[in-house]
């Protein structure tokens, strides 16, 4: 298997576990509460990329009901979590490399930690399927690990599981958002405590269709 296929297996065996420590996970909720500001139609109709387990998804329906969620993920079992923890959302598993396939517009896509487990190329590929995705002036939400990129590297559980984790930095991002019509309007980092080594250093950043 290449590296991308065996994230995927991963992510498929673990994902009961993923839910569990991430479903109601703190740490996170202040950058939903930002998409949610910036989005401002009560029934906006959002994609959600690399939707795992649900969690995020869960988190806008409950501030948000009215929302129409679509999401997305390669890892059959989360799909069938983020349906059983949305009932009112709808969930494909779909490569987020082929969204380009997809047949409708957006207000909003948020992509949840889906681009550590793309390369360079993919990324910037990703950024422009999304803008042809959203109506203008809708909003996009994007969150990495930021660091060097030629930092990318497996990174193996204690069990054994490994995942292939990209880097990117904001550089790179800012770059490929303005290139595609894109406007940055906010940014934010927040150090997550890792349990060996110094904390990673998650970014966050918000971007309108223009």
């Amino acid at each position: 298997m290449n590296k991308h296929q065996i994230t995927i297996a991963t992510f498929d065996k673990l994902a009961d576990r993923y839910q569990q420590k991430y479903m109601d996970f703190e740490f996170y909720f202040d950058t939903y509460d930002k998409f949610c500001e910036l989005v401002e139609n009560d029934r906006a109709a959002i994609l959600d990329i690399g939707c795992g387990p649900g969690n995020i998804s869960r988190y806008l329906l409950n501030k948000r009901p009215g929302f129409r969620i679509d999401g997305i993920d390669l890892a059959p079992r989360m799909v069938e979590l983020a349906r059983a923890n949305n009932p009112t959302a709808s969930f494909e598993v779909m490569d987020s490399r082929e969204i380009a396939s997809i047949r409708k517009k957006y207000d909003a896509v948020i992509s949840g930690f889906c681009t550590p487990y793309l390369d360079a190329d993919e990324v910037a590929k990703l950024l422009a399927d999304v803008r042809a995705l959203l109506d203008k002036g809708g909003i996009f939400y994007l969150s990495t690990m930021e660091d060097a990129y030629e930092k990318s590297a497996f990174q193996t559980s204690e069990s054994g599981e490994r995942v292939y984790i990209y880097y990117h930095q904001l550089d790179f991002l800012e770059h490929h958002l303005a290139a595609n019509g894109f406007r940055i309007v906010d940014i934010m980092r927040k150090a997550f405590p890792a349990e060996y080594g110094p904390p990673a250093t998650d970014l966050f950043v918000f971007a309108r269709a223009i």
